[in-house]
């Protein structure tokens, strides 16, 4: 495996008058510990409830920036309001604690507002992605046996009013818009809103109550419900102090919707905890309209995602050149590893370093990361977060017997990336599926299903899904690796990397590549890629075939699909799609 980006480190100017979170990493890794009750912890009280009586119930909690220009503001005090008067109707319904409401909106003030008054009611919050077929919608709506449904006219019309009483659990429809005559069992919104009571208490939840339930993205597969408890606000809440190192009076925004893990983890709970402002914009990615926004609305802290960062790079330096961007101080990315390229492009043009993080919708919240006051090796996931135990660990399965399971200790030794159990937001379940959920911990260890080596100085770096790996030639190849190679040309934009059958080499590694607007395809640029590559990683390691396409399969999370390249690749069974949002052009 090559290992040279390790070598490469940013180090950071921090300024004077900036206060870190995380002053002494050790330090503070060696003296954490987890002390949450497990009495009475609901996640809406300690978002926003906590706030009340203390100076920041007037200060603005969500700014909610309209595709036409609109804004509305809700202190954290009104948020405490529409948020008990979203309680207050489920109660009215008849919805006790533990029923299951499921979101089915775009970035609307009141798809938050639900989010966290269906956690304030006891209930169960789940949130789906707007753009969803009917099939998808109602495949997850059947697996977690949804009692309510929160949607749009529009939406409901398309996607769900055809199949919506066929499902046994679901007994009524909130239409956010919804007004005058509606169909049996549906209900406007905002007229019971009106009615409802602003001052409903929250509910007494036990930390260990189920509190959300998140579906996978499907990259690997048929999504998953993952079940998470109220207890997990302890990492939501202590990971965006630590990770994205947010402060009380931070102006905070993360692009992620809220039919994502991120969207809500990171996108309503944690910013909301710590008492920040954040902000909200309903309208899709446009390039000129986010650099507007960061400077607009003065954001202090930025959380994306790869594939929107690749985007920015796409149109180039001199756009971000026209804003002021002086008041970022930390910027973050997650979802998937962030190349090294776009770290060292967003130094150079934004002024500031991404921050890559490493997470999955199992943990909950951020496990390892990368932080304000250390030195950033591109390419790195960086370092787990305090309370957490990572390791990089050998599993050696043999049938009808446990597993012997080796901890790595020396560095760069390539191994699946493992976590003590024991953390707040740690899922307890895959619904309906608990095989499935068993075989993912193992004396102790919860498994990633990611293959990652740890370097000398402590850093973690990502190789590949375990499923994903090539291997060629008795060579073991992540295609992250080499997907980050051909990156750092300068007209590569992105690329997937997949390994294809080959009689002599077992394996070989075939690269999807997209290229920079303006330039052309050819096949003089194809052997110059290959010979890049073969410069960077070797010719063992680097890609024998390179093909071009205008996109690649993504999920709507924006992951690439490797998966599906592959299956296509070999005309095997796509699988599921649900969550394809871009496709291969």
């Amino acid at each position: 495996m090559n290992k040279t980006d390790n070598k490469k480190i940013i180090n950071k100017a921090i300024d004077n008058n900036q206060t870190v979170n995380l002053v002494n990493y050790q330090q503070c890794y060696e003296d954490f510990n987890w002390s949450t009750s497990k009495q009475n912890l609901n996640i809406a009280y300690q978002a926003v409830d906590r706030h009340l009586n203390t100076p920041n119930e007037d200060k603005i909690a969500l700014r909610w920036l309209g595709k036409q220009d609109q804004c509305i503001d809700l202190t954290y005090s009104e948020l405490a309001q529409q948020t008990s008067r979203f309680a207050s109707v489920l109660n009215t319904l008849g919805f006790e604690q533990g029923s299951r409401v499921f979101s089915l909106a775009g970035r609307l003030p009141l798809l938050y507002i639900a989010a966290l008054g269906s956690l304030k009611a006891g209930c169960v919050f789940t949130p789906l992605f707007s753009a969803f077929g009917p099939e998808p919608i109602r495949s997850r709506m059947e697996i977690g046996e949804a009692n309510v449904l929160i949607t749009t006219m529009s939406l409901y019309r398309k996607k769900v009013a055809k199949w919506w009483r066929e499902l046994p659990h679901l007994k009524a429809v909130l239409l956010i818009d919804g007004s005058g005559e509606l169909d049996n069992g549906c209900y406007g919104l905002t007229e019971l809103m009106a009615l409802a009571d602003a001052n409903f208490p929250c509910a007494k939840t036990h930390a260990e109550d189920m509190a959300l339930l998140h579906f996978t993205s499907g990259t690997t597969g048929k999504p998953k419900g993952v079940v998470h408890v109220h207890q997990a606000v302890a990492a939501h809440e202590s990971s965006a102090y630590y990770a994205l190192d947010l402060h009380e009076d931070d102006i905070y925004w993360c692009t992620a919707d809220p039919g994502w893990v991120t969207g809500t983890s990171y996108g309503i709970i944690a910013p909301l905890c710590l008492g920040a402002t954040m902000i909200v914009d309903e309208a899709e990615f446009e390039v000129e309209r986010w650099y507007q926004i960061l400077e607009q609305q003065q954001v202090t802290v930025w959380y994306s995602a790869p594939t929107a960062i690749r985007l920015l790079m796409k149109a180039g330096s001199e756009i971000p050149a026209q804003y002021d961007l002086s008041t970022l101080r930390f910027i973050a990315s997650v979802g998937e590893p962030l190349n090294p390229e776009a770290v060292v492009w967003s130094e150079q043009v934004l002024g500031l370093p991404f921050h890559d993080n490493w997470w999955q919708t199992e943990t909950g919240a951020i496990m390892i990361a990368n932080y304000a006051s250390m030195p950033i090796k591109p390419g790195s996931m960086g370092m787990p977060l305090p309370g957490i135990e990572a390791g990089i660990v050998k599993r050696d399965k043999k049938a009808g017997k446990q597993s012997t399971i080796k901890v790595l200790s020396k560095a760069n030794q390539i191994g699946e990336l493992a976590l003590k159990q024991g953390w707040p937001s740690m899922f307890r379940g895959y619904l309906h599926q608990e095989e499935k959920y068993q075989h993912c911990f193992e004396q102790g260890w919860y498994f990633s299903g990611d293959l990652a080596y740890r370097d000398e100085q402590g850093y973690y770096w990502f190789v590949g899904r375990a499923d994903d790996l090539i291997k060629s030639s008795g060579h073991l190849i992540g295609p992250f690796e080499v997907e980050s190679a051909l990156m750092e040309h300068d007209d590569v934009i992105e690329v997937g990397v997949i390994g294809i059958p080959d009689d002599i080499a077992g394996e070989l590694v075939k690269a999807y590549v997209t290229l920079k607007s303006g330039v052309i395809p050819s096949e003089q640029l194809q052997k110059q890629l290959k010979g890049f590559a073969r410069k960077k990683l070797g010719a063992a390691v680097a890609p024998k075939e390179i093909v071009f396409r205008q996109n690649l399969p993504k999920t709507r999370s924006g992951k690439i699909m490797r998966r599906l390249l592959k299956a296509r690749e070999l005309g095997l069974p796509e699988g599921d799609i649900s969550t394809l949002e871009s496709d291969e052009q």
